[in-house]
């Protein structure tokens, strides 16, 4: 396990440096691609970490966005402005940089190894789910019992969204909204 963590931490040093070199640089092309790239290790930490539904979506999701972003900027005209840089801004990002890197970096020493439960809340969960409720699988008897209000409240969240959206953009129903002359009829 611990080459993973050496692997992610790589990928996400790689992931500051694209950032950072899509920032500065002052071709709009080059910042598009090092955007994608930052994307495409993102992706590939999820596929590390076991999640390949998510590395995949986000892989497709990189694909298109970077095939119309060049489409973009291919087609389109750029000027450029250029602006001076302030020293002391600059100084205080790096600075105010470092200095998050630095908790975060004490904030993960502190978690446990690679694969190993961060929290032992859904240890109950685990062990009576099925006898419990008689469910046929342990996330219905969670989302069903255990998570029944989340799941009423989510689901009426979704519905007054749904509800709102359509009263929004319905036709019928709506005024129209005339002009002076057509008042006058």
């Amino acid at each position: 396990m611990h080459d993973v963590t050496t692997v992610l931490y790589i990928l996400m040093g790689f992931m500051i440096i694209g950032s950072v070199v899509a920032v500065e640089t002052t071709d709009l092309l080059s910042s598009v691609i090092c955007v994608g790239a930052v994307g495409f290790a993102l992706s590939v930490i999820d596929l590390l970490l076991c999640a390949p539904d998510l590395g995949l979506t986000l892989a497709v999701v990189e694909i298109l966005a970077l095939v119309v972003l060049i489409r973009v900027v291919r087609t389109r005209r750029d000027t450029y402005h250029a602006t001076s840089r302030d020293t002391l801004a600059i100084a205080l990002v790096v600075a105010g940089l470092g200095f998050v890197l630095t908790l975060t970096f004490f904030a993960l020493e502190g978690l446990p190894p690679f694969g190993e439960p961060i929290m032992l809340m859904s240890k109950p969960y685990l062990e009576s789910g099925l006898t419990r409720i008689g469910a046929v699988n342990y996330v219905t008897s969670i989302v069903i019992d255990f998570r029944g209000y989340d799941t009423l409240g989510e689901a009426t969240i979704i519905f007054v969204a749904i509800v709102g959206a359509y009263t929004v953009l319905r036709a019928v129903g709506r005024k129209r909204e005339t002009t002076g002359n057509e008042s006058d009829r």
